[in-house]
């Protein structure tokens, strides 16, 4: 038996003799490049950005959709949206679902959430404890004698009882936690943070008009980041207070863009980057940097892989722990990701790799309309009045233009905003020949994906649950909670 010791051992990850603590940071809503580490000049993060420079910055991160739910239903299944039963926002993730959460816990770890859930109450067994975010309030009334409500969460960052889950989980058991905030989520009001961001720390994308209310909704979504980041903060200082940093692998990402006009429930990357930190002192040398791509799909197994465990055949994601190995490994060429319901209907399907993307739009007929927070935002107000008055650029306007495109191809090296739609310009490839080489790739890697992963085009559209123009609610459709997949279509499948 003891000649048989060494060849075990260099089948196993490199991992210390006890089993690594995994924590799962989860902003919500936060777009990639919102933070100090990732560029921008002036926002308040310096606990976000001392976990990267303490750990691994993953510079090419992407996720399987761009709306809440669907995003989650995805990391914790490890499959994608259109495989989990839950990829239209609202849908709860089916009782048979397989979550490498239960894996763990059979394992022996001790499993907690705590924060935001969104994941429909089958699903929470898996954990040994749910510490729910109260989100009363946070989402607007339903029904036909719904009244206007003020989307105002009891607990404004979800983040409240982080630390404490730290504090009384059992000492005796290696543990994961999935801590998911509310932060920063629609709607916002001032106090978020005790030293507000200023109007010169606001950074407007091109495609959002520069005006002084945009400006203002701007800063009050950094000031939500910077309520997030002192959350942050503090569970790294529980951690190193318990003893236990050096052996716990800190994972920080957001489940989808920015909720602003553009970003959020769109495949430009405001709706699907995000920003991918992992801090790990045991294993993962700090400060590194790595241009490797990522999915959110790849979390699963990869936690599972850290703890020693094997995936189930139902997921459908690859393992990053080479990368954390070693900052140059490449586990995938490319990474896809998912448009569906979310209070809109709508439809598409996006594969990326470090500098190029195709977006393939199933329903070119309707308008990328930004979500019902987003379009009850100070922003999108701007945005239609500028258009009543013809003052909108072609890419402020792009929100609103239908029929759009049914491919959208870019360069993202040379056009970071995806401005520049390639696939309508004949031209390009005519001057640049080995474009539509990459493109005709591209087109190939999102049929190979639709053929290995069963997925399939909706025989139905599902009605939208608000007015695309005025942003009311449709109560004859609106109900909360909201009807599950197989409720709605008889099917947890393809419908």
């Amino acid at each position: 038996m003891k000649f048989l010791l060494p060849f075990i051992a260099l089948c196993l990850p490199s991992l210390s003799a006890e089993k690594p603590n995994l924590v799962l940071i989860i902003a919500d809503d936060m777009n990639w490049d919102d933070c100090g580490v990732y560029g921008h000049p002036s926002i308040k993060t310096p606990n976000i950005d001392a976990l990267a420079k303490s750990g691994m910055k993953f510079q090419h991160a992407y996720l399987t959709a761009n709306s809440c739910s669907p995003s989650r239903a995805s990391i914790i299944t490890g499959r994608y949206p259109h495989n989990t039963g839950a990829e239209q926002l609202h849908w709860p993730l089916p009782k048979e679902s397989v979550t490498f959460v239960e894996l763990l816990k059979n394992a022996g770890y001790y499993t907690a959430a705590a924060g935001k859930w969104h994941l429909g109450d089958a699903v929470k067994d898996r954990f040994d404890d749910v510490f729910e975010a109260s989100t009363a309030g946070f989402i607007l009334p339903t029904g036909p004698d719904a009244k206007p409500g003020k989307m105002v969460a009891k607990s404004p960052s979800g983040c409240e009882a982080w630390v404490s889950t730290l504090q009384n989980r059992p000492k005796d058991k290696p543990f994961f936690l999935w801590l998911a905030a509310l932060d920063p989520h629609r709607a916002y009001e001032d106090g978020a943070l005790e030293k507000p961001h200023k109007n010169s720390d606001i950074r407007i994308p091109p495609y959002m008009p520069d005006t002084p209310e945009v400006r203002e909704d701007f800063r009050l979504y950094y000031d939500e980041i910077g309520r997030l980041d002192q959350y942050v903060g503090k569970v790294v200082a529980e951690l190193e207070k318990q003893g236990v940093s050096d052996n716990t692998l800190i994972l920080f990402i957001s489940d989808n863009g920015r909720p602003f006009p553009g970003d959020k429930t769109t495949l430009y990357d405001g709706g699907i980057r995000t920003p991918w930190i992992v801090k790990w002192p045991a294993e993962i040398k700090a400060g590194q940097t790595t241009t490797s791509l990522v999915s959110s799909v790849d979390i699963a197994p990869s936690f599972l892989e850290i703890a020693g465990l094997e995936s189930p055949k139902s997921f459908e994601g690859v393992s990053f722990l080479p990368i954390l190995k070693k900052n140059t490994a490449k586990t995938r060429r490319f990474v896809f990701a998912e448009d569906h319901w979310h209070d809109f209907e709508d439809h598409g399907r996006a594969v990326v790799n470090q500098r190029w993307k195709l977006i393939r739009n199933t329903y070119p007929d309707l308008p990328n309309t930004p979500s019902a927070d987003a379009g009850r935002s100070p922003t999108w107000t701007a945005i239609q009045r500028l258009r009543e008055e013809n003052r909108l650029t072609p890419a402020q306007f792009r929100c609103l233009k239908k029929p759009r495109a049914q491919l959208e191809f870019y360069d993202l090296k040379n056009d970071p905003f995806e401005l520049t739609n390639l696939a309508e310009n004949p031209n390009h490839f005519i001057e640049n020949p080995n474009h539509e080489t990459v493109l005709e790739d591209m087109m190939a890697m999102l049929e190979l994906q639709f053929k290995r992963t069963n997925d399939y085009l909706p025989s139905k559209r599902t009605p939208d649950e608000f007015d695309r123009e005025t942003g009311d609610p449709d109560h004859s459709v609106r109900r909360r909670p909201r009807a599950s997949k197989k409720e709605m279509f008889g099917t947890n499948g393809a419908y």
